[in-house]
């Protein structure tokens, strides 16, 4: 199997200037867990998760360790409002990898669980989007394979 067997091609994206408030939403509504962000002609620039926006609620580290202080969390909790009118630009996570249409399956996911990351988005020769691909989307295609060829043997 290739990444194209599988592949999900209605992608949910967001762009630079979309604000978080909209993409939580989306998120919500449509239960994933992120979306890639893309430029106006497709091209990827990054990918937003639910973990990028919370990790944005906490302060650094660092500054708890200078300041000695414990963290108030529900003070960070309230503070979530104020993420709302960042835009996707603001929070996102540049560094994306990807994967081609016409990859192995399994080198595929072996690369989503070296990064540990849930989803991959699939682009052509320009960088530009035309997939996702999740890790329940890779076991259940395995594990539909592997049903039907144990059908088929059944059956001879």
């Amino acid at each position: 199997m290739i990444v194209s067997d599988i592949m999900n091609t209605a992608v949910k994206t967001a762009h630079p200037d979309t604000l978080i408030k909209d993409i939580a939403s989306m998120m919500c509504f449509n239960k994933i867990s992120g979306v890639p962000v893309v430029a106006s002609d497709q091209t990827l620039i990054g990918v937003l998760s639910e973990k990028d926006i919370l990790k944005a609620m906490f302060p650094d580290v660092e500054q708890f360790m200078q300041e000695g202080a414990k963290p108030d969390f529900e003070s960070i909790e309230a503070d979530y409002k104020t993420l709302l009118d960042k835009k996707a630009e603001d929070l996102m996570t540049q560094t994306v990898a990807s994967v081609d249409s016409d990859m192995p399956l399994l080198k595929a996911a072996s690369l989503m669980c070296v990064k540990k990351i849930r989803r991959i988005p699939v682009t052509d020769s320009e960088h530009k989007l035309i997939g996702i691909i999740s890790i329940g989307d890779v076991h259940k295609a395995i594990f539909q394979d592997c049903l039907m060829k144990s059908n088929s043997n059944q059956a001879a």
